[in-house]
């Protein structure tokens, strides 16, 4: 699935899974591997609780608490957006991806109901079922368990600890989807 990055299209895919199944380190994997290839990685992570991403007497925070809408802070080595809501609506994905700049493929993690091409990370040891049975947009499992019987066609099952393989089909997803 494509969708409007920064105005180009670019490959969607959200990694997803329970608490506790590995979602970020192999995010980590991931972004790390193909970025060490040349592409050009987005990720967005959504959170259902409050985030503190400054410091709270640091100037920036201070002056988004005086009542800033939007505070940037900007370095010769990054640059940071914040945007307070105050009551105001959540952005939804589109309007958060075309805030993204151009990129190979955007990474999601967090996405979990929202119908867009999925990997899912499965550890049975985590006691939790799995999603890809409800979840039609699931297209890939990387799991540190043998694939089941009777999988729907359309499903990929990978090994999770052979994490060049999840590389391989990730690298291959947003290749085809371009």
């Amino acid at each position: 699935m494509q969708k409007h990055v920064g105005g180009q299209l670019s490959p969607v895919l959200v990694v997803t899974g329970t608490s506790g199944s590995g979602k970020t380190t192999l995010l980590e994997f991931l972004i790390a591997s193909l970025a060490a290839e040349g592409g050009r990685i987005n990720m967005i992570k959504h959170s259902h609780h409050d985030l503190e991403l400054e410091p709270p007497r640091k100037d920036s925070a201070r002056l988004r608490m005086a009542g800033a809408a939007e505070v940037m802070v900007a370095s010769p080595y990054r640059v940071s957006i914040v945007q307070e809501l105050r009551g105001a609506p959540e952005p939804t994905l589109e309007q958060q991806l075309a805030r993204m700049s151009p990129a190979d493929l955007t990474l999601l993690e967090g996405f979990k109901s929202d119908p867009i091409p999925k990997l899912e990370v499965y550890r049975p040891e985590v006691g939790k079922p799995p999603l890809y049975p409800h979840d039609p947009y699931i297209y890939a499992v990387a799991s540190d368990q043998a694939a089941p019987a009777g999988l729907p066609p359309h499903l990929v099952w990978l090994d999770l600890n052979q994490r060049a393989t999840v590389l391989d089909w990730v690298r291959n997803y947003y290749k085809e989807s371009k």
